[in-house]
């Protein structure tokens, strides 16, 4: 059994007494000198200061930030309802990925993976369940957040934000008409997500169609230019750190301790609607296709526990494909359907999408009727397919579609206090949900090797 550091165990002992001191306080059992708590606070983060420095870990870093942004908000509340700017700058260098991420990682997933010519009956096999199980994914996001409401009660003044604009109701003709560019360029500069994607879908098409020697220096622009946006996405991460804990020093600066319940509330929906959907949509799958259930299970606990502790699918990619051969899904519908599963069907992205936008909006007190719910949905359902395997490019997103619906971007800064935590969940969901795919669609193509499969049961319980 490997021994826990020394210093871990000191600074869990010291944060127990710093809460309990304050829990104490705030229940006047005793009475201590407000001063004397806030330096058993600060003595307790700067131990996990030292631990974050230690690690040099990114994850590691953004929750201490929590902390170091929560106290300080805390602490000093009319500075920290400043510190915004910090967060601000962050979004507006994610904002910059989104137009040239979707294109392509868009125009890689059609015209480099998803050749409906070359891939006969498992092409749109894949698609048609990718959309239905995603679009499930949504709705249970958009049910969850309805229900629970965690971001109704939040006091958060938006007007501030010069970049919210006032959107005019639109008839069902201009939505329709608003979905397809009439300038690329300017969609691209207005931020227009849904039209950058109807772009993006209709020019891969037109790629996949091409003869090879004009295709195949297309597609590897595409994937130098993803990769690109990739390493582009992990240097602006490198700021992540610094824009959570002004985000939450701003928010808890100008809301109050209050808005950490909040916070929670939507952490928890969070949870039970992934839950809930590997309950009551990926088990029912697994049953009617009589898929050993065990087996399947460790079979993904493997690049489902990578992805976790990464936040990156692409991370689990290698593993999760060695593991679903060795399951009985044949290398050529394993080779198509998880990579393509990348950008087509991630079911824990998604349902995270719906329900946070929603959440923006009740933080923001705008109460949207269903028609608009739904047309966020309809959205997501295109918008979600460009979200690639690079850690948080779901925020990327969630900005864009925030935007496009005239949501201010501000209640945005509370989700990224706890993005880290959700991103675990919902990333190791969506490698979960793309070796489902890769069986069920080897089962219908009738490959499926079940001897594999229920050897590999046995060897698992073995």
């Amino acid at each position: 059994m490997k021994k826990i550091p020394k210093l871990y165990i000191i600074s869990f002992t010291i944060l127990t007494l710093v809460v309990l001191f304050n829990i104490l306080e705030a229940y006047s059992i005793i009475l201590l000198p407000s001063l004397f708590l806030i330096i058993c606070r600060w003595l307790a983060i700067s131990l996990f200061v030292y631990i974050a420095n230690r690690k040099k870990n990114l994850t590691t870093w953004i929750l201490v930030s929590m902390l170091i942004g929560a106290e300080f908000g805390h602490d000093f509340p009319t500075i920290a309802i400043h510190l915004n700017v910090v967060s601000k700058i962050f979004l507006r260098l994610i904002k910059t990925i989104i137009a040239p991420l979707l294109f392509s990682t868009l125009v890689i997933g059609i015209a480099g993976h998803a050749n409906l010519k070359q891939v006969g009956r498992m092409g749109w096999k894949s698609i048609l369940y990718f959309e239905i199980v995603s679009t499930i994914a949504l709705f249970i996001g958009l049910i969850a957040i309805n229900i629970s409401k965690a971001g109704v009660g939040v006091s958060m003044n938006v007007s501030q934000n010069s970049e919210i604009q006032q959107v005019a109701p639109q008839t069902f003709e201009e939505i329709i008409l608003h979905i397809f560019p009439e300038n690329i360029a300017k969609a691209v500069y207005e931020g227009q997500v849904l039209q950058i994607v109807i772009f993006s879908l209709i020019f891969g098409i037109a790629v996949a169609l091409l003869a090879d020697k004009f295709k195949i220096p297309i597609i590897r622009f595409t994937e130098s230019l993803s990769e690109a946006m990739f390493k582009f996405t992990n240097i602006v991460m490198y700021i992540a750190p610094f824009a959570v804990g002004a985000a939450i020093a701003y928010s808890i600066g100008s809301s109050g301790l209050g808005i950490l319940v909040n916070l929670a509330k939507l952490l928890g929906t969070l949870y039970v609607a992934l839950i809930f959907l590997c309950l009551f949509v990926f088990l029912p799958i697994i049953i009617i296709f009589k898929i050993p259930l065990k087996g399947f299970i460790k079979a993904v606990s493997q690049p489902a526990a990578v992805a976790f502790a990464t936040t990156s699918s692409e991370s689990a990619l290698p593993r999760a494909m060695e593991m679903m051969e060795k399951f009985g899904v044949p290398k050529k519908i394993v080779s198509f359907v998880i990579p393509t599963g990348y950008s087509f069907n991630l079911d824990g992205t998604t349902l995270y999408l719906s329900l946070a936008t929603i959440f923006i909006a009740q933080v923001a007190g705008i109460d949207l009727p269903i028609e608009k719910q739904l047309m966020i949905v309809f959205t997501l359902m295109l918008t979600s397919k460009g979200v690639a395997g690079v850690p948080r490019a779901s925020l990327v997103i969630l900005l864009g579609t925030a935007a496009s619906f005239g949501l201010p971007i501000e209640p945005i800064f509370i989700i990224l206090g706890i993005d880290e935590l959700m991103d675990m969940a919902r990333t190791a969901i969506n490698v979960i949900g793309n070796c489902l795919a890769s069986v069920v669609v080897s089962i219908w193509e009738g490959e499926f090797d079940r001897t594999k499969a229920l050897n590999f049961e046995i060897k698992s319980l073995n």
